[in-house]
């Protein structure tokens, strides 16, 4: 019994966590956050965008940020995992 569930079950533990790193790896990506910032700072030096929302947006930015690297430093030391 136990090697049957060994062949059906781990395989598809395995394709989920892998399915599951992905989505988080894309959903927190910290290079387009990081773009983000930028391009916020480049449209308030421009004159496009006012100082309130300037600043509004960017500590929205920077907490996505914080959490982005919170999830990507838990997806490398392994602590991020599909419960089977």
């Amino acid at each position: 019994m136990f090697i049957l569930d060994d062949l059906l079950f781990r395989p598809f533990v395995g394709i989920v966590d892998t399915l599951h790193t992905m989505a988080l790896s894309e959903i927190y990506d910290i290079d387009a956050l990081e773009d983000e910032l930028k391009e916020n700072q480049l449209l308030y030096e421009l004159g496009e965008r006012p100082e309130t929302e300037y600043q509004r947006r960017k500590d929205e930015l920077e907490d996505e940020l914080e959490i982005a690297r919170d999830v990507h430093e838990r997806l490398t030391s392994g602590r991020v995992e599909v419960k089977s």
